[in-house]
């Protein structure tokens, strides 16, 4: 036998376990999105905010595919980035107002 193939026992998560991560993370963000949504339009009628938040809906199901297709790093890339210039422009707008 030989000991080239022991090397020292990888750390953090498995493959498995990180696409799983980013399914779970990206369906909480999808449901969060979705729940400030609901809450958004109670308060304002506007169809810019139904945009910003139709955009972070379809990027958190654009990462869920990701996820679920083994690109773990673009699926957080595209939620993280996607959902926070989502955010950032309908504070925007809001402030503007």
């Amino acid at each position: 036998m030989s000991e080239a193939n022991t090397g020292p026992e990888r750390q953090g998560l498995t493959p498995r376990q990180a696409r799983g991560v980013r399914i779970a993370l990206s369906a909480a963000i999808m449901i969060a999105v979705a729940a400030t949504l609901v809450l958004r339009l109670g308060n304002t009628h506007s169809m810019l905010t139904v945009g910003f938040y139709g955009i972070a809906l379809i990027l958190s199901g654009t990462a869920l595919v990701l996820s679920r297709a083994g690109r773990t790093r673009w699926a957080t890339l595209v939620l993280g980035t996607g959902v926070a210039v989502a955010v950032a422009a309908e504070w925007a707008v809001a402030s503007m107002g």
